[in-house]
C-alpha cells in the first residue's frame, strides 16, 4: 500500500529537481556541447508552438527558457542543468518562413547530428500547437527521433484555446496518425497558463531521466 507521507516527500523532491533547473551553456555545434554523459531530454518544436513556455511551466519558473520576439532567431542548443547528471535541452525552433534557406539547412544538419550522435539523449519532446499539429517539420522531427531510436512525447500545447471535447478529439487524431511507430510515443495535452499536463509530463521525464 502507498504511504501518503512518503509519496508527498517523493513528489516534493521531484518538484525541486525541476524548480532548480538553471542555464548551463549554449552550443551551435556538437563540438560545443557539454560532456556526453548522464541523461538529457531535448525539446523541439515549430516556432511559436509554445516550447519555451512549456519548459518554463515544467520547471516552475517564469523565464528559464527565453522567448524571442523574433521567431526563428535562436540558432543554438540551450542546455539547462537539473543536477550533476541530468539536463533539459531547448533545441532551435523550426519552420519559420522568414529564416534564410541557408540557415535552415544548417539547423537541420546540426539537429540531425545531435539527435543521432548524442549518447546521453534519452528522450525527445516534440512541442506542437494543438491547433496546427503534425506539420511537415514536425513529421521530419518524428522521423529523426525514430531513426535515433528515441522515446518521444508529442506535447499538444495551447490546449486551453480549444474546448475540452475538441482538444480530446485533436489528441486522438494525433495518436491515430503516429500509431504503430518503432519507438515509444506518447501524446499529452498541455497548457502552460492553466498548468494542464505539467504533472503528467514531469512523470514521463522522471522515467526517462532515471529519477527514483
Amino acid at each position: 500500500m502507498s504511504n501518503p507521507a512518503s509519496d508527498s516527500a517523493h513528489a516534493t523532491r521531484f518538484h525541486r529537481l525541476y524548480q532548480g533547473a538553471h542555464f548551463l551553456t549554449a552550443a551551435v555545434t556538437l563540438q560545443h556541447t557539454p560532456e556526453d554523459s548522464g541523461r538529457e531530454v531535448a525539446f523541439a518544436g515549430r516556432s511559436n508552438a509554445g516550447k519555451s513556455s512549456a519548459i518554463n511551466a515544467l520547471c516552475h519558473q517564469k523565464s528559464l527558457a527565453k522567448t524571442s520576439k523574433t521567431p526563428g532567431r535562436t540558432q543554438q542548443l540551450i542546455f539547462f542543468e537539473l543536477d550533476e547528471t541530468r539536463r533539459l535541452v531547448d533545441l532551435p525552433g523550426y519552420g519559420y518562413a522568414k529564416v534564410p534557406e541557408r540557415i535552415k539547412r544548417d539547423w537541420q544538419y546540426h539537429l540531425s547530428q545531435y539527435l543521432e550522435a548524442r549518447q546521453s539523449l534519452v528522450g525527445l519532446v516534440i512541442v506542437m500547437d494543438i491547433r496546427h499539429p503534425l506539420t511537415d517539420y514536425d513529421r521530419q522531427m518524428l522521423a529523426w527521433g525514430q531513426q535515433a531510436g528515441l522515446a518521444m512525447l508529442l506535447l499538444l500545447t495551447k490546449a486551453d484555446k480549444l474546448k475540452r471535447g475538441a482538444a480530446q478529439a485533436a489528441r486522438l487524431a494525433v495518436e491515430r496518425a503516429v500509431r504503430g511507430g518503432p519507438t515509444e510515443m506518447t501524446v499529452e495535452l498541455f497548457s502552460a497558463p492553466e498548468r494542464q499536463g505539467v504533472v503528467a509530463v514531469q512523470g514521463i521525464l522522471d522515467r526517462w531521466l532515471g529519477v527514483e
